[in-house]
């Protein structure tokens, strides 16, 4: 009797036991939110389709009615000023490239209308993402609609955004032969000294007449380094030996994306094909693909460095940079003394332009724009 209690008794044991299986699905659904939350941090993000046929045919006619155009314009029968240009006071064209709100609009107004004889001094163009819902902060001023190019969708990390600053160059070119320097600029960017002291600055003014005299050939405001540690891994982001022969390791650079290139340069860029098939294809590491930082000072520095000062006029803190963005100004940050730090350059010329600020800090740069930002 006794044993049969104890058999008794432990199967009953056996019986009220719960299955391991239990918790453990338990488990699998509290987790499943968390999943669903974290994949996209931890997984890789899906690859961004490449720029498509029809695309590229579009852009190809528009870069070769550009050359076109500038072909008919250096006809030796047309009168020139020393820059190309048949008018006697040159322009500065500005390629604002943008996927959200032009945030600093306003700002850019005061820049630009500092002076009202400015106006035939400048051209000004807007590639907005078409994806994108745009809005202008100061409507009715001079980034009305006829000042946004026909646009594509860009992608961060890919070659849309050389497609995108192609686009502006060619657009800029055809629109206008007075157009003598290109000027990229992003919604983050903001100027840190008057429009009359950089059109100054890229026409040498104070030695305009000596720059005639000597056929002074003006050169590109463009980032070039040909020694980074993360150089080779930059190259190799299509595959190993995917670049060559066309690009040779030797002869890839990285810099900014934000430039001020020649009339000269411009067209270069545009008329490029043998380049641009490497460049444009897909990486196979998105983490260090970055074309618009690759493909222009690369051409460049192959077809004309000693046309290129080799550093930009925008500046961009790197010091703290999160997930390939550099680091973000905001409102308590935003002083004079900020100003007249960010002007400060190791190189023969002040920056010019500084990024990247916050929207909100608009109103504290307003603040100060007329006794600080364009005060020379």
């Amino acid at each position: 009797m006794m044993i049969t209690s104890s058999s008794s008794s432990s199967n009953s044991a056996v019986a009220a036991a719960p299955s391991p299986l239990i918790p453990t699905i338990i488990l699998l659904l509290l987790c499943l939110p968390g999943l669903f939350y974290l994949a996209p941090h931890i997984l890789p993000p899906p690859p961004t389709p490449p720029i498509s046929f029809p695309e590229e045919l579009e852009d190809l006619s528009l870069f070769r009615r550009a050359a076109a155009v500038e072909s008919n314009a250096n006809n030796p029968s047309r009168p020139k000023s020393h820059l190309g240009s048949t008018n006697s006071k040159p322009k500065i064209a500005f390629l604002f490239l943008t996927n959200s709100d032009l945030h600093f609009a306003p700002l850019w107004e005061q820049f630009f209308n500092g002076n009202k004889s400015n106006r035939h001094l400048y051209s000004l163009y807007v590639h907005a993402d078409p994806t994108v819902k745009t809005k202008i902060k100061s409507p009715g001023g001079i980034f009305s609609e006829d000042r946004f190019i026909t646009a594509k969708k860009t992608h961060r990390g890919t070659a849309t955004l050389v497609s995108a600053a192609r686009r502006l160059l060619a657009t800029a070119l055809l629109d206008d032969p007075s157009n003598a320097f290109f000027t990229l600029i992003s919604q983050h960017c903001v100027p840190l000294h008057s429009f009359n002291f950089f059109y100054d600055t890229l026409f040498e003014v104070k030695s305009h007449q000596i720059a005639e005299l000597r056929h002074l050939k003006y050169k590109s405001f463009i980032e070039i380094i040909s020694k980074d540690p993360n150089i080779l891994d930059r190259y190799n982001a299509r595959g190993k030996g995917v670049m060559v022969p066309e690009v040779p390791f030797n002869k890839f650079r990285m810099g900014s994306q934000f430039f001020t290139l020649t009339r000269r340069h411009a067209l270069l860029v545009v008329s490029d094909r043998r380049l641009w098939k490497k460049f444009k294809l897909n990486c196979l590491r998105p983490q260090s693909c970055y074309p618009e930082e690759h493909y222009f000072p690369t051409l460049l520095s192959m077809e004309d460095p000693e046309g290129c000062t080799g550093y930009t006029l925008t500046r961009v803190n790197w010091t703290d940079s999160v997930n390939g963005h550099p680091h973000t100004y905001y409102p308590p940050e935003v002083s004079p003394e900020l100003v007249y730090k960010l002007r400060q350059s190791n190189f023969t010329n002040s920056y010019m332009f500084a990024r990247k600020f916050s929207p909100d800090c608009l109103q504290p740069l307003m603040n100060m724009a007329t006794e600080v930002i364009f005060r020379d």
